[in-house]
């Protein structure tokens, strides 16, 4: 059910369906696991070494990001293998810049916590 009105009740099933995606996502793509759960490490970690709320947003922040973009590709993933299972070159090249895309934010997390780690206690 889609409903087409506004206010608390649109909000109410969008946190529903969001929260579905979520669930979806973790259950079924071995990469939401680990992302996850290093993710989860990372929280308590940037609360731990992180002395600014500065720090800390960029450390969770850039945790969230590889999350979020593990989404968006498991999304781009299940639409086209929806579409079809037959080897395509577009499809192929639309997988693999999804796939860019988590490593270039994982890049950008292990940068963030590698130079804060290094400048910390260098």
């Amino acid at each position: 059910m889609y409903p087409k009105n506004g206010g608390w009740n649109r909000f109410w099933y969008a946190t529903i369906f969001s929260l579905k995606g979520i669930l979806y996502c973790f259950r079924n793509e071995a990469a939401m696991k680990e992302y996850t759960f290093l993710f989860v490490l990372s929280v308590p970690a940037a609360f731990y070494f992180g002395e600014t709320p500065v720090e800390r947003i960029l450390l969770i922040g850039s945790g969230a990001l590889v999350i979020i973009i593990e989404h968006l590709n498991s999304a781009i993933e299940a639409t086209l293998d929806r579409i079809s299972t037959e080897h395509h070159d577009l499809t192929g090249a639309a997988k693999d810049m999804g796939s860019a895309a988590v490593f270039l934010a994982v890049l950008l997390f292990l940068y963030t916590w590698g130079e804060f780690l290094y400048r910390a206690y260098a």
